[in-house]
This record gives structure tokens, C-alpha cells and sequence, in this order.
């Protein structure tokens, strides 16, 4: 009996397919992979939910498809006696779990890239997601023991992870939003190669400027934070090096340039960091920047946020100002390409020629994906952004 093979409900959204694990003539089994497809958000991979052997496949890699698009034939009826006939072991191995069977491992296409590219066997690693799937975790604690075993194996002090009980802990569970947010930052620190270079701006001219703003608009409760002129600032030199305000395609091979320029704004909650974005920012003023600023990051700390407001973001601003620190190395927030950080201001003593006079300084820091971006190229940017902000009037002209 021959039988559809068809995508089940994904929902409504069109997904990509990335992987196909099968081809005609194999014996699959009921939950075996058949094919890996991937969305905006979310990779999977689609099992078999009967047992037959592979009669026709009707789609290819890179085909769009979504719920109840059609993968192919199965021919359920024959098929104890096609196991019977066969006498490649390959296929009897892999319907009699064979372990070295690919069926046999359960990861991700993110998951299988990563093996790939780190040559790990999926083998060794035993999965520790729903029955038994390898998820990201997995493979960094893999990763982690092979370098601690090569650094320590000749050393016999090693403690065991069991050893570990005879000391007090307090286990916290850690929420949803944490959870989304460590994985997205371990997926951006292990698939884009980061460089962070460093700089100080000289802000004393445009803190004078702020501040008096700040007392014209007093009465209308409208305050400009230092926050406000970066994003600005961001925002016209990003609309003359749209490189920066970018995404590499997942092959690799493409440069998707965004026609919008959409900054996110990384705003510390009570439940996680998130990242919510202020759109079109090259069409906004100061003043509108003020007023959507104070907007997102309110509807971001008391939970309102709604998709709008935290997707098709093209760069993000992370400021640790408030909080104070020198310098720190902030991670891209994928798939973007660079993200800036902003550090606590001080003041130094800057020699003019005749006198040493007290600067404001702010510090920077400027992470960027060096597939997409040299040094060379993340040196004028950054450039640039210290011209804009050191001198009001390329701000505002």
C-alpha cells in the first residue's frame, strides 16, 4: 500500500528545507528523520510516523514548504518481504537499530552543523534533551571535557562531578526568558567568529548640550539621556556603511542588507535581558527617539512587550553606563553582525598645548562578525562615531 508522506502541522509559517536523510529504496522506521527544515526561529526535523520503505521523494534542499506539503511516498504493504529480499545490510542494520545508523542519533540541524564543524562523532555524545536528544548543551559539555581531560590527564587530582554533593549548594531554577536568551547567546558565541575593539570619545561638548536640553524641556517631562545621541549617531553611520546594519545569509555566501535601520536597545528586566528595538531610526529626531526610548524600555521592564517590538532588529546598543564598568566585550545578538557597548564616562586630564583640561571621556566597545567584517572597516566605523558624538554639530547638521 503506498501512502503520502506529508509535513504535519507547523503552524502557518513557510519553513526551508535544509536536510534530507532519506532516499528511495531505504527502510525507514515510525520516528526516524526524514527530512530537517528551518524557520526564522526554529529548526526541526520531520519523523516518519509509519514504518515502509521510500518509494518517491518529491521535494529537494531549499524547497519552501509548510503544514501538509507533500515529502513523498511510502510503500507500507511489502515491507517484511522487502526485508526478506534485500541484501544490503545496510538497510537491515538500519531498520534493526543498527548503531551506527543515523536514525539512531537525535539533534538538530543546528546540532549536526555544529558536529561538523567541530568533526565530533554524535555518536559519543549521549543526548540529554526528550528521549535522548542531543541539544546544544550536550555538545558544549563534550567539547568542555575533551579540553579539560587533554589538560588534565596526567594529573590524578581531578575531582569527580559526584564529589561535588559533599559541599552545600542551592539549586534556582532559572526562567523561560533566561533559558531563550542563554541559548541564543551560546548560538551567537559559537557560529560567529566575535573581535571587540575599544575606544574613548571625548563627550564633554555634547554633555553641555544634553544637559541644557534637559532643562528646556523640563516641564514637558521629556529627558534626554546620553543613550539617546548614541542611537542617533548609530543610525546615520549606519546609513553610510550598511555593511554594519546587515545579516550573513546561512550559507554563508550572501550579504542580506537591510533597507531599515532598526537599533535594539538590550534592557535589563527582572525576569532576563531583552532586547526590544526602535524602528526606523534615520527618519527620528532626538526628540522622537527620547519619547520611544523611555516607551520600549517601560513596556519591556513591566512585560508588554509585543512581537513588533522585538523582532527585525538591525543592530543593538548594550550600556552598562548606569551601572559602571570600563570596558567589556558585548556578544552580537544574531544574525546580526556587530553590536556597541557603552561603558561608565570619566573624566581625564587632556593636555591642549598649554594646559591640561578635564575631558569627559566615554568608553566604547565594538563587537563585529569578522566573516563579514575586517578590522579595517570596524576602525572607521568606529571613527566616525566618535566625529559624530565629539562634536555636537555633526549631530544635529
Amino acid at each position: 500500500m503506498i501512502n503520502e508522506i506529508k509535513i504535519p502541522d507547523i503552524g502557518t509559517d513557510e519553513f526551508e528545507v535544509t536536510e534530507i536523510f532519506i532516499k528511495v529504496g531505504d527502510i525507514i522506521k515510525k520516528n526516524q528523520p526524514l527530512i530537517a527544515i528551518e524557520g526564522d526561529k526554529t529548526s526541526v526535523e520531520i519523523p516518519s510516523i509509519i514504518s515502509g520503505i521510500i518509494k518517491e521523494i518529491k521535494i529537494n534542499i531549499g524547497d519552501k514548504v509548510k503544514t501538509n506539503s507533500l515529502i513523498g511516498f511510502i510503500d507500507i504493504k511489502n515491507i517484511k518481504e522487502n526485508i526478506k529480499n534485500i541484501k544490503n545490510k545496510k538497510y537491515i542494520n538500519l531498520l534493526t537499530k543498527d548503531k551506527n545508523s543515523i536514525s539512531e542519533i537525535h539533534a538538530s540541524p543546528l546540532i549536526r552543523n555544529l558536529s561538523r564543524k567541530f568533526n565530533i562523532d554524535l555518536e559519543k555524545i549521549k543526548g540529554s534533551g526528550l528521549k535522548g536528544r542531543i541539544i546544544k548543551e550536550d555538545v558544549q559539555k563534550y567539547i568542555e571535557n575533551i579540553n579539560i581531560s587533554n589538560l588534565y590527564k596526567n594529573n590524578n587530582s581531578i575531582l569527580k562531578s559526584s564529589e561535588f554533593n559533599e559541599y552545600n549548594i542551592e539549586k534556582i531554577k532559572i526562567n523561560n526568558l533566561q533559558i531563550t536568551s542563554g541559548k541564543n547567546l551560546l548560538k551567537s558565541w559559537v557560529t560567529i567568529p566575535h573581535v571587540t575593539i575599544f575606544d574613548n570619545i571625548d563627550i564633554t561638548d555634547l554633555e553641555i548640550f544634553r544637559k541644557k536640553q534637559n532643562k528646556i524641556y523640563f516641564n514637558k517631562k521629556l529627558k534626554f539621556t546620553l543613550l539617546v545621541f548614541i542611537i542617533k549617531a548609530v543610525a546615520i553611520v549606519l546609513n553610510y556603511m550598511p555593511k554594519f546594519n546587515s545579516s550573513l545569509s546561512e550559507d554563508g555566501r550572501y550579504l542580506n542588507i537591510k533597507k531599515y535601520i532598526n537599533i535594539g536597545i538590550a534592557v535589563e528586566t527582572k525576569k532576563g535581558l531583552l532586547v526590544p528595538n526602535i524602528k526606523d531610526v534615520k527618519y527620528k529626531t532626538i526628540t522622537e527617539i527620547s519619547k520611544l526610548l523611555i516607551e520600549i524600555s517601560q513596556k519591556a521592564r513591566n512585560g508588554v512587550l509585543n512581537k513588533n517590538d522585538i523582532s527585525n532588529g538591525s543592530f543593538t546598543i548594550s550600556s552598562l553606563g548606569h551601572i559602571g564598568t570600563k570596558n567589556f566585550t558585548p556578544i552580537i545578538n544574531f544574525p546580526e553582525v556587530a553590536i556597541l557597548g557603552i561603558s561608565r564616562v570619566f573624566i581625564k586630564s587632556i593636555w591642549n598645548g598649554i594646559k591640561f583640561i578635564p575631558k569627559l571621556i566615554l568608553p566604547i566597545s565594538f563587537s563585529f562578525d569578522h566573516r563579514v567584517i575586517d578590522g579595517a572597516d570596524a576602525a572607521r566605523f568606529i571613527k566616525k562615531i566618535n566625529f559624530i558624538l565629539s562634536d555636537i554639530r555633526n549631530l544635529i547638521m
